[in-house]
């Protein structure tokens, strides 16, 4: 009997494995699903960046446009970001490797990420998204097993900051009307976007060169994974530009909370791989 047993445990492991192992994934498959129907229904963006396009923005946004090399280039429709091995912290005890894919397009302030990683050798994968107005955040175990799925006004709103403090990335994003500018000085410009009745604001802060360098905002909750969630100060740091293909571009990125008893960075990646379509019709 024991021989039984044991023999049973030893195929149930193995078919557990060999499960893990396959490419074949209903999370990875659904975000590629909606990355494809988003990208089929994105607006063509016409001409390229101008000098007049830019005119009306805040001093350090214009140095930042000219300072990537924008100026001249064909206006994106939307962008991936590729990031690999990134410290990424679940909860505050939780940590773990992440490898994070994510789309953002220019026409409406969609945006859609996958996170693949494992816990425990376990697969675990994530799929944060802002689709027509809608935030959500789900988190799968095991290919199958449901650990959160945040919805509802703190994720639109969430989602919607998420946007607004990576439209620089996309700068074409930033000149779309549901985004206004405030300037504030040399170094900051204050930006705010609306969409489906929802706001947000934060604070762009460049150095001289005319880089961004970090987003601050105090509109998003920090939501923990039982759904329990608290107003705190949230940034975005952006850091080492590389130029590639002409364009100026920052490799580093985290995310930062800014608690009472002090700050958690809980996505730190390196070297960034950000690219942009031009689904466009160049013409104008």
């Amino acid at each position: 009997m024991l021989l039984l047993i044991t023999g049973i445990l030893l195929i149930v492991i193995g078919m557990t494995a060999v499960y893990f192992n396959i490419p074949y994934s209903k999370t990875r498959t659904e975000f590629a699903h909606q990355a494809n129907l988003l990208l089929e229904k994105t607006a063509k963006q016409n001409g390229v960046f101008t000098e007049q396009d830019i005119a009306g923005l805040p001093l350090p946004v214009q140095r930042y446009f000219k300072y990537c090399g924008y100026i001249g280039t064909p206006k994106m429709s939307s962008m991936k970001a590729s990031f690999t091995d990134v410290d990424f912290i679940l909860d505050k005890t939780r940590r773990v490797k992440i490898d994070y894919t994510q789309y953002n397009f220019v026409h409406e302030p969609n945006r859609i990420a996958y996170i693949d990683s494992s816990m425990y050798g376990i697969p675990f994968e994530g799929l944060d998204a802002y689709i027509d107005g809608h935030g959500s955040m789900k988190g799968i175990l095991a290919k199958s097993i449901t650990l959160f799925d945040q919805t509802g006004p703190t994720m639109d709103k969430a989602s919607l900051v998420t946007f607004l403090s990576e439209c620089l990335l996309v700068p074409n994003a930033a000149l779309q009307d549901y985004i206004t500018w405030e300037a504030v000085d040399d170094l900051h410009a204050r930006a705010t976007i609306s969409y489906y009745g929802i706001s947000a604001s934060g604070m762009f802060t460049f150095n001289e060169n005319g880089e961004a360098v970090s987003f601050t905002t105090d509109d998003r909750e920090a939501v923990t994974s039982d759904g329990r969630s608290e107003k705190v100060r949230w940034s975005a740091i952006l850091q080492e530009y590389k130029e590639s293909g002409g364009i100026r571009k920052p490799t580093v990125l985290q995310a930062i909370w800014h608690y009472d008893g002090g700050d958690l960075t809980y996505f730190n990646s390196r070297d960034a791989v950000i690219e942009h379509d031009y689904n466009a019709d160049r013409s104008n």
